[in-house]
């Protein structure tokens, strides 16, 4: 579904990506790991044309979107959504409201179809009947739970998690996490989960590639990575700083 071949990018004075290469399976759910600031989140937006890279490519469908203008991105943009970590929601905007922008800026006239179809992005979520609530009425969790739901409206082949579960309670987290696994199988989309969360790794992960140094440090299966004696990956899992 995805390839990143050898990707740089340096922003400011540091170079964030240093040779990145990754190969994501269709219908998988790929887990990129790392530490606060090891470029997990720089990484995932160049996977959608947010970014665009120093040098190296990203494939999506077998199409180099590496040089594309913002407006050659539309159609890519509807292969793959994206979950920031925020929810991002339009303050102003009902939770229906918000819902729908996708499908009107993509040029849906129809309002049943449109009502639909949020009914439906809803439903999916476990957000049923919720339409008309403000996302100021709105917990941390059901705000990234209608944030899911804008994105997977127009029904993208591959979603992209940035930190899913980050500021959530442990009860919201394990909600999250079985909702990623549960779309997965519902849509048969790809899935893309940036985290530093070991729980929502092993839980969502069909397949976890660790990025280290600006590298992919190691790509493997969930029990790989579980059974791995190498330190950094140790230190990282049981959560060890390297001081003494």
């Amino acid at each position: 579904m995805i390839s990143v071949v050898n990707l740089h990018k340096t922003l400011g004075s540091q170079e964030v990506l240093q040779g990145v290469t990754l190969e994501i399976t269709q219908g998988n759910t790929h887990v990129i790991l790392g530490r606060s600031g090891s470029g997990k989140s720089v990484l995932l937006k160049h996977l959608v044309g947010l970014f665009q890279p120093d040098s190296g490519q990203v494939l999506v469908d077998g199409e180099d979107i590496s040089g594309l203008k913002e407006r050659q991105l539309g159609k890519i943009r509807k292969k793959v959504g994206i979950l920031f970590q925020s929810g991002a929601l339009f303050d102003s905007m009902t939770v229906g409201e918000n819902i729908a922008f996708p499908l009107k800026e993509a040029g849906v006239r129809d309002q049943e179809q449109i009502r639909t179809r949020v009914a439906e992005a809803l439903d999916m979520v476990d957000l049923s009947g919720e339409e008309e609530k403000m996302p100021e009425n709105l917990s941390g969790g059901m705000r990234k739970r209608v944030g899911l739901a804008r994105t997977i409206v127009s029904r993208p082949r591959c979603i992209l998690y940035d930190e899913p579960t980050t500021g959530l309670d442990p009860i919201a987290t394990d909600s999250i996490n079985k909702l990623i696994r549960r779309l997965q199988k519902r849509l048969q989309a790809t899935s893309v989960v940036v985290t530093h969360d070991m729980k929502t790794a092993f839980h969502t992960a069909d397949q976890i590639a660790f990025l280290h140094e600006g590298k992919i440090y190691f790509d493997g299966s969930p029990d790989e990575l579980h059974k791995s004696t190498d330190p950094v990956l140790r230190n990282f899992i049981e959560g060890n700083s390297e001081e003494s």
